[in-house]
């Protein structure tokens, strides 16, 4: 099926209006699939997010700042995201010995076991494999890479 039947037009601009289209058709289409594993671990898609991103600079901590930067969506409001995953137990927050004025954010032992479990469950290639192949995949994010310059 293609993005015409999906959403049931073909008025486009032009080839660069669909291909935007597209672009956010797929971006709410991978969303919707995967909202039901991020319910399941009674997670947000930014919470996972911000967990993975501690969990790779483990056993370092990271700063707010850092976790914004690196962030896939940059209007997330970064330090309430953060309170949340305190509140469940999923990270901790500690003043900077360095700087008092930093504060160092570490993901928690319970933190890195909900990935561990999320990563054992729920393969992100799982999503493409029966459409995709890894040449093409490849493909794809390089294209996505070149349009964004």
């Amino acid at each position: 099926m293609g993005i015409e039947e999906d959403i049931k037009s073909t008025n486009f601009e032009d080839i660069y209006h669909k291909a935007v289209i597209n672009l956010n058709y797929t971006y709410g289409w991978i969303n919707n699939y995967m909202r039901p594993e991020f319910e399941r671990y009674k997670l947000t898609q930014q919470q996972f997010n911000i967990l993975r991103i501690l969990r790779g600079q483990f056993p370092k901590p990271a700063t707010v700042n850092l976790l914004k930067d690196r962030m896939i969506d940059k209007m997330s409001d970064a330090s309430r995201i953060v309170d949340r995953l305190v509140q469940k137990g999923l990270v901790s927050r500690c003043t900077n010995s360095r700087d008092r004025r930093a504060v160092d954010i570490r993901i928690s032992d319970e933190g890195l076991e909900i990935l561990k479990k999320m990563d054992a469950c729920f393969k992100t290639k799982d999503l493409f494999k029966q459409n995709l192949t890894e040449e093409e995949a490849a493909q794809l994010s390089d294209l996505l890479d070149k349009m964004r310059g």
